[in-house]
Parts: C-alpha cells; structure tokens; sequence
C-alpha cells in the first residue's frame, strides 16, 4: 500500500513504535512529521528518515498541552498545506498497585493518552475535513481489551481510546474521515523495558519469569510483538482507501487477545 505525499503527524515519533512508524509512511511515499516532547530527538528522527525537510520534519509538541498541539499543527499546515494522516501514539506506563498511585500520576498518564488523543484530532479535524478525506489512528493496547494487575489508569486510559476512535468514526463519515486504533502486545520498547525490573520488585518475579509467565505466557509463540509489525497495521490503517476500515480496533499480539 503507498501513501504518495500524503502529510502524516506521528505523535511520540522519535522513538519506538513511532519512529517505526514514521520510518514505515516514509518508505510508503508520505511526507512525514515526526511530533516530540523532545524537539531534538524529533528533528534527529527525520533528518534520518529523509534529509530532505520537504519529505520529512521534526516538531515539538507536548500532546497534553493544548497550546502546544494547536501550535504544531498549524506549523505544519504552514509548511505543508494539508494533514492526511494523524497518528496518535505519544503514551507513558507507570506501574504501581492502585492504592499506591497518586492523583498526579493518574492524571499525568491519562493526559498524555486520552487529552493527547482529543487535543491532536480537535486539531487537525478541520484540515481534514476541508479536504474532505483524512485517517485517524490511535495507538491502544492489547490493555484496551483486557486488564492486568498494576496498570489501572493504562487499562483505562487504553479502553478509552477505543470509545473515542468509535466515535470519531461516526463523526467523520461524511467527511471522508476514517479513525481505527491498533492494540499492540508487548513490544520492547523503552516503555516495555522498565516493565520488566518493576513487575520484578513488585510480584517477586525473576526478570526471565516476568517475560514469560506475565507478558508472553498466553501468546501463540511465547514471541514479542515487533515494531514492524505494529507499523505495518498502521500503513494498512492510513492507506486504507474507504470507510468501509473505520471505528475498528486490530489486535497485534502473537495471539495474546483473540477477537
């Protein structure tokens, strides 16, 4: 599937999952945006994709931040003219029993999910719908079907995305605008990797027995979801050339969740 100069935003892009993906559209044809917290770290990521800023860009953009969002994204309708794709995947984990948790962090991981998700698709609705085509695409989690110990505001935070795109779908409709979201199992990311020493401390798990009798143990082949995996089912998500692939969420898991 090509992307041809589309324009795509990937929130949390300049590592992980994200970058996988911005690598992924990239390769397909778009022109990409590549949105971090950390400005340098983005503009590194596309400059690596393509030297060429017209094919690819690094912005700033703390997606709690309302000003911020609305900030980048007329930034790059400046300098693009158009957004064709968003992909809403800048997220955090943080990992206590619920009774440990404070007000703060639950707030601080909700925002950057749920407030990140709504703040960056208020934004770029308006050029999508002017153009009268767009997708929406939201990273969740195999945690937006199912619950684990430790992650209560993750697990929720995750379940709301999946109502949210729901419902972006209905809205978009008849204006071209298709919204999906991808739960991914457990792919070692940076995020990932602090898991594992914390789940360690916490259920009193070696780390080898956190990897394979909490994260892999009900996968089809004990095997970690990769990057590329996820990326690809954003490419099919973003290419996707009708309505008929919208409010769907697509598990990529090794068969850890199955619909």
């Amino acid at each position: 599937m090509q992307m041809n100069d589309q324009v795509a935003i990937v929130t949390g892009g300049a590592s992980g999952i994200g970058r996988a993906i911005a690598r992924r559209f990239a390769r397909a044809g778009a022109r990409v945006v590549v949105a971090d917290l950390d400005h340098g770290a983005a503009t590194a990521t596309a400059r690596e994709i393509d030297a060429d800023p017209r094919r690819a860009v690094g912005i700033a953009m703390d997606v709690a931040d309302e000003r911020a969002v609305d900030s980048g994204v007329a930034e790059v309708i400046s300098q693009f003219g158009r957004i064709d794709v968003l992909v809403s995947n800048a997220g955090i984990q943080i990992v206590h029993p619920l009774e440990e948790f404070s007000y703060a962090e639950w707030k601080k991981l909700l925002a950057i999910h749920l407030d990140g998700a709504f703040l960056t698709t208020r934004a770029c609705l308006p050029h999508m719908y002017r153009a009268g085509r767009g997708s929406l695409i939201y990273m969740g989690s195999v945690h937006s079907k199912l619950a684990s110990v430790l992650k209560a505001p993750y697990v929720t935070a995750k379940h709301g995305l999946i109502g949210f795109a729901k419902t972006m779908a209905k809205e978009g409709a008849a204006h071209g605008v298709r919204a999906n979201v991808i739960c991914p199992g457990f792919v070692r990311t940076p995020l990932v990797e602090r898991q594992i020493p914390e789940q360690s401390r916490t259920l009193g798990l070696s780390e080898d027995d956190v990897i394979r009798k909490v994260m892999l143990k009900d996968t089809v082949d004990g095997e970690f979801t990769t990057l590329d995996d996820v990326a690809e089912v954003a490419l099919l998500f973003a290419a996707f050339p009708s309505n008929a692939l919208t409010g769907q969420s697509l598990v990529v898991s090794h068969g850890w969740y199955m619909q």
